[in-house]
C-alpha cells in the first residue's frame, strides 16, 4: 500500500515539472500536416496543444543539429510514432482488429521511443537552452509524457486511426524522379546485363570454392564466442517465448544472446592488409568513422519477417572493414569503409530456412536457401529477383555456417557448413551502438540524417544515379538498403523471403511446396 502511494506521488511529482517545462517552452500546436489532424488538435485540451508544440520544437532542434535517426520512418501527424517495413505490413489487420491495433500502436510507440532516445543522447548540450529545458533527462521525461497525451487523444478520436493506418507506410529508397529524368526504361537494359554479369562471375567463384580451387590464397579464420547450443535448446526458446497479437516473440536477454550465439557464422577472410580486418566503428578526427582492426567484432541485430501470416525470427550479423581499396585510380567502387551483412531466417521451430547477404551499401544481394525451401520464379524475368549462387543442406546447431570472403573487394566466394578448427575469436555487440558512438564530449551516430555514413560515397554514383538509388555504393543504416539495380527491392521488406521461397512439406518432396513456416 505504501509503495503504491509512493509511486503515485512520484508520478504526480514528475508531471508537475513536465507541465511547467511545456509552458516554459512556449510551445504552439504546429505539428499536424493536414486539416483533419489540425482540427483535432485545435479542439483538444491545452495539454495536447502544448505537447504538439513540444514535438514540433524538439523535431526542429534535432533537424537543425543534423542528428535525426533515419532507421525508421516518422509518421506524418503522429509525432510519437514511427514505423518500419515489418510493422507497416500489419496496417490492414490493425484497421480491422482492435487487439491487433493496440499491439501495433505499442510497437510503433516503442520504435519512436528508441529513436528519440538515440537522438537525445546525441543532442549537443548547447541545444537544451533552445528547447527551454535544463537537461536531457527533462527532455526525455517531457517526451514520454507527451507520448501518453497523444496516445489518449488517439484512443478517444476514432478518425485518427484511419489516418494512421493510411500513413504508416515506409517509402522505399528509390527516387522516381531520378528514374524519370535518367530514362530508366532505356538504361535498365544495360544495367540489368551488368547485374547478370556480376552474378555470372560470382557463380564461377562459388563453383571454384566448391571444387576446392583457392589458388595460393591464405585465409584468416574468425570464430564467434564459443557457446555450444543445441537445436533442442533453440527450439525450446522459440516454443516458450511469449508473443503479442502481432506474433512478435518476446525473448529474455539470456535467450536472445543464446540465439545469437547459436547461429553466428564463422568468417574466413583472405587477409592482405588491414583493410581486410574487421572490427568496431569509432569516431576519430575525420568525417567518417574508423574501424578498430585490433579488436575483431561483429554487430548483431534481432529482426523479423512474415511468412504465411506468421512472424519469423531473423538473426542479423554485420562486420565493418576500414575501406574497399582501389584497384586503380579510376576504380568507381573503392572508398572508405566496407562491410558485410549476413542474415539467418528461422522457421517457428528454430530451423534455418534461408541465409542471405549484402554488403553494407545494399549491393551484391545473395540468397543461400536450405533444402527446406524451394525458389519461386520471378514474376518478371527482367528484374533482379533472387540470385542463388549456392544452396545449402539443412544445418542445425551446434554446427555453424562458414562465410568465405576474398581480399580487397570483400566478395563472398563460399557459404557452406563449417567443418574446420577454431581460429581467432571475434566478439558480438548490439548493432544499436552504431547510433551513439562515443565522442570526446557526447556521442554521434555513425549515420547521417539520410541514413548514409558520411564520407563513404563511391564514384559509381555518377553513373548509377538513373536507377533512382540515393548515393549508390555508400554505406547505409539498417532499413535503408535498396538491393536491386533493376526493379525495387529492400533488404528489410516484410515479404522478401515469402515472395521468393516456398517452404517444402516435412517430407521434403521437391515436387510440392507448402506455405507453412
Amino acid at each position: 500500500m505504501w509503495r503504491s502511494q509512493h509511486r503515485e506521488r512520484r508520478r504526480r511529482g514528475l508531471l508537475l515539472p513536465v507541465g511547467a517545462m511545456m509552458l516554459a517552452a512556449g510551445c504552439v500546436a504546429t505539428v499536424a500536416t493536414n486539416e483533419p489532424l489540425q482540427s483535432d488538435l485545435r479542439s483538444s485540451s491545452v495539454d495536447v496543444q502544448q505537447c504538439a508544440g513540444w514535438f514540433a520544437r524538439l523535431d526542429a532542434v534535432v533537424a537543425n543539429s543534423g542528428i535525426q535517426d533515419a532507421e525508421t520512418y516518422k509518421i506524418p501527424g503522429f509525432p510519437y510514432l514511427r514505423v518500419n517495413r515489418f510493422l507497416a505490413s500489419f496496417r490492414q489487420q490493425a484497421k480491422n482488429d482492435p487487439v491487433v491495433l493496440a499491439a501495433w500502436e505499442k510497437e510503433l510507440r516503442d520504435l519512436d521511443s528508441r529513436a528519440r532516445g538515440y537522438e537525445l543522447k546525441n543532442l549537443p548540450a548547447q541545444q537544451l537552452a533552445v528547447l527551454g529545458i535544463d537537461s536531457k533527462q527533462q527532455a526525455a521525461a517531457l517526451t514520454n509524457h507527451c507520448a501518453l497525451v497523444f496516445t489518449k487523444l488517439d484512443e478517444t478520436t476514432p478518425s485518427r486511426t484511419g489516418i494512421l493506418v493510411e500513413r504508416a507506410q515506409v517509402p522505399d529508397d528509390y527516387a522516381d524522379w531520378k528514374r524519370t529524368v535518367g530514362l530508366y526504361p532505356v538504361v535498365r537494359v544495360p544495367f540489368f546485363q551488368f547485374a547478370k554479369g556480376w552474378q555470372d562471375e560470382a557463380t564461377v567463384m562459388f563453383q571454384q570454392a566448391m571444387a576446392g580451387v583457392t589458388g595460393q590464397r591464405e585465409f584468416t579464420r574468425y570464430d564467434p564466442p564459443y557457446t555450444r547450443v543445441s537445436a533442442q535448446q533453440v527450439s525450446a526458446i522459440l516454443a516458450s517465448a511469449k508473443t503479442d497479437a502481432l506474433g512478435v516473440p518476446e525473448f529474455t536477454d539470456r535467450d536472445r544472446e543464446t540465439l545469437f550465439a547459436a547461429f553466428a557464422p564463422v568468417f574466413e577472410i583472405e587477409t592482405a592488409a588491414d583493410y581486410d580486418r574487421f572490427g568496431p566503428l569509432r569516431w576519430g578526427t575525420g568525417e567518417t568513422p574508423e574501424v578498430d582492426v585490433l579488436r575483431p567484432l561483429a554487430y548483431r541485430r534481432l529482426a523479423f519477417t512474415r511468412y504465411g501470416g506468421r512472424t519469423l525470427v531473423q538473426l542479423v550479423y554485420m562486420i565493418w572493414f576500414p575501406e574497399r581499396p582501389a584497384k586503380n585510380w579510376l576504380d568507381p567502387v573503392s572508398g572508405k569503409l566496407d562491410g558485410i551483412i549476413f542474415r539467418v531466417t528461422l522457421d517457428q521451430s528454430g530451423q534455418p530456412l534461408v541465409y542471405d547477404s549484402i554488403h553494407n551499401c545494399g549491393c551484391y544481394h545473395m540468397f543461400f536457401p536450405t533444402a527446406r525451401v524451394q525458389p519461386i520464379p520471378p514474376p518478371d524475368p527482367n528484374v533482379e529477383w533472387a540470385f542463388i549462387p549456392r544452396t545449402l543442406p539443412a544445418i542445425s546447431p551446434p554446427q555453424r555456417v562458414l562465410v568465405r570472403v576474398i581480399s580487397g573487394s570483400h566478395s563472398l566466394t563460399d557459404v557452406r557448413p563449417d567443418t574446420g578448427d577454431r581460429g581467432v575469436a571475434y566478439a558480438l555487440r548490439d548493432e544499436g551502438e552504431l547510433r551513439t558512438l562515443p565522442l570526446a564530449a557526447g556521442s554521434r551516430s555513425a549515420f547521417g540524417p539520410d541514413g548514409i555514413v558520411p564520407g563513404t560515397e563511391r564514384g559509381e554514383r555518377l553513373v548509377v544515379w538513373p536507377l533512382g538509388i540515393e548515393d549508390p555504393g555508400a554505406m547505409r543504416e539498417w532499413g535503408r538498403h535498396a538491393t536491386a539495380l533493376v526493379g525495387r527491392r529492400q533488404f528489410d521488406d516484410a515479404d522478401l523471403i515469402e515472395r521468393r521461397f516456398a517452404i517444402l512439406p516435412a517430407t521434403g518432396s521437391p515436387g510440392q511446396a507448402a506455405n507453412r513456416p
